[in-house]
Parts: C-alpha cells; structure tokens; sequence
C-alpha cells in the first residue's frame, strides 16, 4: 500500500478546492485517481457539504437533446431494455444478442448521444451483451420506468416522449424491431406449367407480451403507411406480421435487417 504524506494531501485539496478535477490532480502529483477522489470526498464530508453527481439529464437541466437518438433508444428501452433504481444502484441496461455487434454499438451510442455525462459499460455472457448506463436520470427519461414487469402495468407515452415519436417514427420502429423483432425470409414452393418452383419472400415480425406495446408499435406502423395483422401467438406474446410487399419495401429502406 502506497502512504502519501500530509503536505501532498494539502497540496491535493487546494488544487481542488481551486476547481482543479480529480484527474488533473492525480496527474500533476502522481497519485492514484482513486486516492484523490477518496481525498476529495473525505474533506466534503468534514465540511458537511452535501455532494450530488453532476448531470446532463435533458428532462432535470432543460437542456436540449438528440432527439433521433432518443426515439431509437425509447424503442430498444420497451423491448429489451431496463431500469435498475436503487439507493446505491442506478442504470439503464438494454440486452443485446452477442452475434450482432452493430445493434451493440448503436444501443451504446443511442445512450452517449442521449445523455453523454452518465459512464457506459458493456458485460458480455456467451450469448447476450448488457450495453449499461449509469446514472439515476434514465428514470426521467423513460418515466414508463416502475416495479414489476413491462406487461403487468401500463405503459403510456408522456406527451413530450409522444412528440418525438410523432416526429422520427422510423427510429422509434427501429428500436422496437431491433430489440423484440426481426426480419426474416421465408420461402414457398408452387407448380407453374408442371413446374416445381421455389419463391422466397421477406417478412418482419415484432413479439412483445405487452398490449400497450404492441399498441405503440402497430399505431406508429399506421401512421407510416406500413400495413400489419397479428399474427400467431407465442406462448403469452403476440407476433405482429407485416407481409406485404409495398409494406416491406418501406421496412427494409427504414429499417433493414439487424448485425
């Protein structure tokens, strides 16, 4: 263990107290990051000032955001995304299938571009990726936030989030269908002329267990002009088809495949 003498404490603290960042004094006195933070927190708490972690959050500072960025976001956030509010435990984590590392990539840069201040992790299993914001203001962003699962409450568009979702439609569908659908390529054989042919034809699918889900993906379909039937259902979720080919052409030229 490294013991640092009181004089380099006290030089620590004055850089400080002068508006100096930890980063900065760990650099100009060679110690640890983790020790001037310690420092810092230490003299704080002596003075009785109470400490809150700095933020960008958009909805608390009123300050103005990505709102493309955003409308993605909200949809792998209703998928595949979650909300961890604890006393000492804050983050948005939104699950990714390993195998598709642009769907990674565009979930993390979705939340850096949202909300740039909060640090963002990954945690990788065999087959899933946890792309992990951490800051306790993802909960005033997605107010949909709260116990339980996503499909045993409601979940009901603010009219500021609704707004965004009017206004960039494909990426609130993208988000959706990058994380509870996906798009696929079926195939049929017909006999023409005596002929045995084969006939492929790409379909999109979005399963979600929540109504009002489904409803928020099947009302912004409609309003792009994209045609849908629900589809078969999957133990307790329902699939929501869309098959016609004007329709798919619209999905594939907003949308496309995920990777």
């Amino acid at each position: 263990m490294n013991f640092h003498s009181t004089e380099v404490r006290q030089k620590a603290l004055t850089l400080l107290r002068g508006g100096a960042k930890n980063a900065e004094v760990a650099r100009q006195l060679n110690v640890p990051l983790g020790t001037v933070g310690w420092w810092r927190h230490e003299e704080r708490r002596r003075r009785g000032e109470p400490y809150e972690h700095p933020t960008d959050c958009p909805r608390c500072t009123g300050r103005d955001f990505d709102h493309i960025a955003y409308a993605y976001l909200l949809g792998l956030y209703l998928g595949d995304g979650h909300i961890t509010s604890k006393p000492k435990q804050h983050h948005l984590s939104i699950f990714c299938n390993a195998a598709q590392p642009g769907l990674i990539d565009a979930a993390e840069q979705g939340m850096r571009s949202v909300m740039p201040l909060p640090s963002v992790k990954r945690r990788q299993t065999e087959s899933c990726v946890e792309v992990k914001s951490f800051t306790k203001h993802w909960t005033c962003m997605f107010p949909q936030h709260g116990p339980g699962k996503k499909h045993e409450r409601r979940i009901a568009l603010e009219p500021w989030q609704q707004a965004i979702v009017d206004a960039h439609p494909w990426d609130f569908l993208r988000g959706l269908i990058h994380s509870d659908g996906c798009r696929i390529t079926n195939w049929t054989e017909k006999v023409i002329g005596g002929e045995r042919k084969r006939y492929e034809y790409v379909r999109y699918f979005f399963t979600n267990t929540s109504r009002d889900i489904l409803g928020l993906f099947t009302d912004t379909l409609d309003r792009v002009g994209v045609e849908w039937r629900s589809a078969n259902h999957v133990r307790r979720a329902q699939n929501i088809s869309v098959a016609k080919r004007h329709s798919v052409e619209l999905m594939d030229q907003h949308i496309g495949p995920k990777y």
